[in-house]
């Protein structure tokens, strides 16, 4: 249940943060990582039978979820997904705006039509392809 979940929460991300977000995330990383991680956590605090957990972090008692009578692991969940979020995009943020004060992120408008692969690395990636302006 756990992973049939995640697929189609990991599909649905992958629509929303590009057409939605207007995110460029060619690899899915916020989908996959992201998303999915956060239904891991909160998957926990669901469907935690109680089996596992006694003693853990020295606390007496196993791990049960939402759905065996446990509601207080699930907002510890909800609680640590919330913070991780937080938490990330506020490092984050401050990292990329300081590296973006370093080394710019952006590239020109020319560059970006013509696409990287000529000023990155010098190579033209799909030849037959290319898009050149022409005078007239």
């Amino acid at each position: 249940m756990i992973g049939l979940v995640a697929g189609v929460l990991c599909c649905a991300s992958v629509f929303f943060v590009e057409r939605k977000l207007k995110v460029d995330d060619p690899v899915g990383a916020v989908s996959v990582h992201g998303v999915c991680g956060a239904w891991g956590m909160i998957a926990l605090g669901l469907f935690s039978d109680g089996t596992y957990g006694d003693g853990l972090n020295n606390v007496s008692g196993t791990v049960k979820g939402l759905f065996y009578g446990g509601g207080s692991q699930f907002m510890a969940q909800v609680i640590g997904v919330i913070v991780n979020v937080v938490l990330v995009f506020i490092v984050m943020y401050a990292f990329f705006k300081i590296l973006d004060r370093v080394i710019p992120l952006r590239v020109s408008g020319e560059v970006e039509f013509e696409g990287l692969d000529q000023s990155e690395v010098a190579v033209t990636a799909y030849p037959d392809f290319s898009i050149t302006k022409t005078r007239r």
